[in-house]
């Protein structure tokens, strides 16, 4: 997977370098949703097990390859 080089700053922050790989990789490839925004950018989420079942939330760029951000989206709740 690639990444923008704020990914890979904002991945430094205490909060955010609990994140795996995995977890990223899970997100990306086997979303529970997924929002494309107005710039054309793509919002993910995954339910992560692994982290007391927290959703993670990727965004990536309109390229469909680049991770811009990875965070937990304490607000999202599951559409079923």
């Amino acid at each position: 997977m690639k990444y923008t080089k704020y990914f890979e700053f904002t991945k430094l922050r205490p909060d955010r370098s609990v994140i795996k790989e995995e977890w990223i990789a899970k997100a990306f490839f086997d979303p529970v949703f997924e929002v494309v925004q107005n710039d054309g950018r793509i919002r993910r989420w995954a339910k992560i097990p692994d982290a007391d079942n927290k959703y993670l939330r990727i965004v990536i760029l309109e390229d469909n390859e680049t991770i811009h951000n990875a965070f937990f989206d304490r607000s999202f709740k599951e559409k079923l």
